[in-house]
């Protein structure tokens, strides 16, 4: 979402979630775009919907609105045609002892976050690219005190060594599902990463699949690992390369195949014809 609407000429540091009010035409037309390339789940702009995020803007006061207005513009850009998540992403700090936030109050913030979404129309809560299993518990917890639905949640890994994945926390993908799954996540899987490559990937859901045990698994890889070009950062990997990967993540295992950072309707599209193919 966020490199499309930059695309569609949102500044960078700005925003994005205020365009579900001022500029609900360019939020739906992007969802619109991976309806049409075939997505079956669509996202709802509300990754930084947290009160906590939403305050760096000085729109603390309008979460409830921003979030009800994010999955308002996802279910009118698809209809009845597809899936609305509703996205949490971290509230953009740290839980005790780290930071100063308690995880009841972090509850809070979520469940109003969450229950916002609900109203809007969303039809399942999906918290991503978390990295402290602590919050990413919270977070469903909150999820399915809002609302019957749902809740998927997905982490964000680190390369490390190619074989040794973890979160920034350092995390490992063992603890992350086993948190995850305890706190009542119905699946669980990971999304973006920091420099992993498509290889990591289906590396990653290998494992990931082990872990998580009977609870179902998706992945939503990057376009590849983000190169800086011109002060612009390119995802490399072309549709057709994230295709490949698709029977790859079916073999090991994975059930909900999406896209996360640079992935494009093409990239979608591609992935989509693939999967068919191979159901």
């Amino acid at each position: 979402m966020g490199t499309q609407l930059i695309a569609a000429g949102l500044a960078p540091g700005d925003c994005g979630m205020l365009w579900c009010v001022e500029k609900p035409d360019a939020v739906e037309a992007v969802h619109r775009r991976y309806r049409d390339a075939g997505c079956d789940l669509i996202t709802t702009n509300s990754f930084g919907g947290c009160t906590t995020n939403l305050e760096r803007h000085s729109l603390t006061g309008h979460a409830d609105e921003l979030n009800r207005a994010a999955a308002q513009a996802a279910r009118r850009a698809v209809g009845d045609n597809a899936w609305v998540l509703a996205d949490i992403g971290p509230f953009g700090g740290f839980l005790e002892p780290l930071g100063e936030m308690t995880a009841a109050e972090l509850f809070k913030l979520f469940v109003q976050q969450a229950a916002a979404l609900k109203a809007g129309g969303a039809d399942a809560a999906l918290i991503e690219t978390m990295t402290d299993p602590g919050e990413a518990a919270v977070a469903v917890k909150a999820a399915k005190q809002a609302a019957d639905w749902p809740v998927i949640a997905t982490y964000a890994f680190d390369r490390g060594d190619g074989t040794n994945y973890r979160t920034m926390m350092g995390t490992t993908i063992e603890v992350a599902m086993k948190e995850a799954i305890a706190a009542g996540a119905d699946v669980v899987g990971a999304n973006c990463g920091t420099a992993m490559n498509l290889e990591d990937y289906a590396r990653l859901a290998e494992q990931m699949v082990r872990a998580a045990g009977k609870t179902p698994v998706i992945i939503q890889p990057n376009a590849g690992a983000p190169q800086n070009v011109g002060g612009k950062d390119i995802y490399p990997a072309t549709p057709a390369e994230m295709a490949a990967l698709v029977p790859t993540l079916l073999n090991a295992g994975v059930r909900i195949i999406g896209g996360c950072c640079g992935t494009s309707p093409d990239h979608l599209r591609a992935m989509g014809e693939t999967l068919r193919k191979q159901s």
